[in-house]
């Protein structure tokens, strides 16, 4: 894949104006007051017992409508006093894994939180976390860009990104976090996710959005024709008519929108060959981010963006967060 997005010198002043509807606060704070009228409501169950110097506990909390959502916490055997955590969030078609998937965080001293993917964790890591339980929606292959898409109300991401906020209240109710400082993490589909909690929950330590989903969908989805974003031209081929009533659900799930209300420090990363989320659609995110801000910039990558090189970049920026 060669270039084919701006310019690099056009990206880092790229500030596209991007639809914003009028009661997109309002939206999100009825969404938000709905999902905690039902207690958080952790519990914990110890993982099977394979790991020496690393605990991992099954997790459940209550997410969008008081439904029951997976996650791991995965923590460090030898701690003392509360710990610093990051809240993960997985990309596109997949869920939390199995229990010593993901290590590195609890190894640097850190409590984690890896969230299921609600109906997902069938594309590339396992989940166990249903859409909607009631009517026995299971984990499924991709995709899930276009479910419920003509209202925000019904629209998949509207669930998904308010267990991602609750998932960030579990961590905070538990006695083994040290609740001032939660980071929140994700590449690609957990990018996005990580921008939508930055603007919608205040005070977090940091926030990693690495090659992030779900940013500038209007020129996303005219610019690739790769999956996820290809999900929504292939619904608006068939569905004709409905191309404004999709955008406008859609502009409440942007990350650009949450972006311009975010504050928390953020690490952020692109590829300037990534042609599944373009780095325009990332820049749109970043130049929009109103909080202290960073981005690692991969010139020849695509969209596994930095890969292990970016991991070294997110453990020495919460070094720097956490003390």
């Amino acid at each position: 894949m060669a270039y084919f997005d701006l310019p690099r010198d056009a990206l880092e002043t790229y500030l596209p104006d991007v639809a914003e509807p009028v009661d997109f606060d309002a939206f999100w704070e009825t969404t938000l007051s709905e999902a905690r009228r039902h207690d958080v409501n952790v519990t914990l169950e110890p993982a099977e017992d394979l790991l020496k110097l690393i605990e991992v506990f099954d997790l459940t909390f209550s997410g969008y409508a008081g439904q029951r959502v997976k996650a791991w916490l995965v923590l460090p055997r030898a701690r003392s006093g509360p710990l610093p955590c990051v809240v993960e969030y997985q990309g596109y078609g997949g869920g939390r894994g199995v229990a010593t998937e993901r290590l590195g965080y609890a190894a640097a001293g850190y409590a984690h939180l890896v969230m299921d993917t609600r109906g997902q964790g069938g594309g590339w890591s396992s989940g166990d976390t249903p859409d909607l339980p009631d009517v026995g929606s299971s984990p499924h292959h991709p995709g899930s860009m276009t479910v419920g898409i003509l209202k925000p109300e019904t629209y998949y991401y509207r669930r998904l990104m308010t267990d991602a906020v609750r998932a960030v209240d579990a961590a905070k109710a538990l006695e083994v976090v040290d609740e001032t400082k939660i980071a929140v993490a994700g590449i690609s589909q957990g990018g996005g996710l990580t921008l939508a909690v930055a603007g919608l929950v205040p005070e977090l330590a940091a926030a990693l959005p690495d090659v992030p989903f779900l940013c500038h969908f209007e020129r996303a989805t005219t610019l690739v024709d790769t999956t996820p974003y290809f999900e929504i031209v292939r619904f608006l081929r068939v569905q004709r008519d409905q191309a404004e009533t999709v955008y406008r659900t859609l502009s409440y799930f942007d990350g650009v929108n949450f972006a311009k209300r975010a504050a928390a420090p953020a690490l952020f990363s692109a590829g300037l060959m990534d042609d599944v989320c373009p780095p325009s659609t990332v820049y749109a995110a970043y130049n929009h981010y109103q909080g202290q801000k960073d981005i690692r910039v991969y010139p020849f990558n695509t969209h596994e963006g930095g890969g292990l090189l970016q991991a070294e970049e997110r453990y020495r920026f919460l070094a720097k967060r956490f003390g």
